[in-house]
């Protein structure tokens, strides 16, 4: 056998081997996806109070001064059912206890805690909403990140929103805001990642282990919460809504994943490299998630989503050399099987960007170009499944079991 043979051999052999991968992956993806078609539109805002039920809501702190402001101007705008508002500071250095204090003199429903002193085995996030689920006094507890911009009549839109469904336990994507060209280049192509391995945001309800969450705004029945341990099933977990939900979800109750692009707003990072480092660091959801099974959504991820582009450009290269496909030999067909697969993914890929556009307040031509990163989302997602993480917001976690659910 001459080399040329042995190039064309070892060539068909990759062929045949990628299209092995990215077929079951690809009829995969679509399986997921089919429910967006019929998901539920964004949840509008409800402007009229209501005085039926009431919701407390909890913000864990940690030297926040630079992304409270808007946040504390959301709340105080909400009317009922909003009973309280629980600010859970680790003792901050920043200013952030003055300017909640500042709020507080405005609005009596906002009240400073402190929580104690961090215990063994759980992240520090988990533990103000843990110390604040037990000074709760609402029918609900709506954990609500300090980086988030609620809109007038977000409290009374998420227990409307959840009672309509019939749901125990419901989470809201948000908005992104005030992100940089490069942001906007790289993090949509992520939060497509996202969406190829849990599905879209208002669709039907997964089974426990694909239910994804937003701890950025996060509602369940407190007596719930507190009957199946309240957080505490999350304490060591870096990604504690998903770990959360997939386990109230577990234990018979109904967890809901909704669009709230229409009423909040998240502006998180200053920068690519903050959000590089930030969102990648649980986004893979190792905590609530088999490691097999993460292992297969990387190979999903880097099929369906990453290489289809690369993958056509080296098709059009091979057939452009060829003439032709004209021809109807086992080289030409593995090569139009190939083609139409690639070019599929990268078609549902394009039509991400519709279906997500209203996710982002600014957009232009670094969203509408996102999936040229999504190389890079991949190569992110595989550093995440691969690595286990030991710091956040600055504490360090180096005794945490935050690989859980191998």
């Amino acid at each position: 056998m001459n080399s040329a043979s042995l190039l064309v051999d070892v060539a068909r052999g990759l062929g045949l081997t990628l299209l092995a991968v990215q077929v079951p992956m690809l009829l995969l993806l679509l399986v997921r996806l089919m429910p967006g078609r019929t998901r539920r539109p964004p949840i509008a805002p409800r402007l009229t109070p209501r005085t039926d039920t009431t919701v407390t809501v909890i913000v864990a702190t940690l030297n926040e001064a630079k992304r409270i402001g808007p946040c504390l101007d959301g709340l105080m705008a909400q009317t009922a059912p909003m009973l309280e508002v629980l600010i859970v500071d680790s003792r901050s250095t920043d200013g952030t206890r003055e300017m909640v204090q500042a709020a507080a003199a405005r609005d009596p429903r906002i009240r400073l805690v402190t929580d104690e002193p961090l215990p063994a085995g759980w992240v520090g996030k988990v533990w103000a909403l843990e110390t604040g689920l037990r000074q709760a006094k609402g029918d609900w507890v709506l954990g609500i990140d300090a980086d988030t911009v609620p809109a007038p009549g977000l409290v009374g839109a998420v227990v409307d929103a959840i009672e309509q469904d019939d749901y125990d336990v419901a989470s809201f994507s948000p908005q992104f805001r005030d992100q940089t060209s490069a942001e906007r280049f790289v993090q949509p192509a992520m939060l497509v990642t996202l969406v190829y391995r849990c599905g879209a945001a208002g669709a039907t309800q997964p089974p426990p282990d694909r239910v994804l969450a937003n701890g950025q705004c996060f509602v369940a029945r407190r007596a719930l919460l507190e009957q199946l341990g309240g957080y505490a099933p999350a304490r060591a977990s870096f990604c504690d809504d998903v770990t959360l939900a997939r386990h109230l979800a577990s234990h018979g109750a109904r967890v809901g994943f909704l669009d709230g692009s229409h009423i909040i707003q998240v502006s998180a990072y200053v920068s690519l490299a903050e959000m590089w480092r930030e969102w990648g660091r649980s986004f893979d959801l190792k905590d609530a998630t088999p490691i097999w099974r993460r292992w297969i959504d990387v190979a999903l991820v880097w099929s369906a989503q990453a290489l289809p582009l690369p993958m056509l450009i080296v098709l059009a290269a091979i057939i452009g050399s060829r003439g032709t496909l004209a021809a109807e030999d086992a080289q030409s067909m593995l090569l139009e099987a190939l083609l139409l697969v690639n070019a599929s993914a990268l078609l549902v890929r394009l039509m991400m960007l519709i279906a997500l556009r209203n996710s982002y307040a600014e957009r232009g031509w670094p969203y509408w170009l996102s999936w040229l990163s999504d190389i890079a989302a991949a190569w992110r997602l595989t550093l995440s499944t691969a690595r286990t993480p030991t710091r956040w917001r600055g504490r360090q976690y180096d005794t945490l079991a935050t690989d859980g659910a191998n």
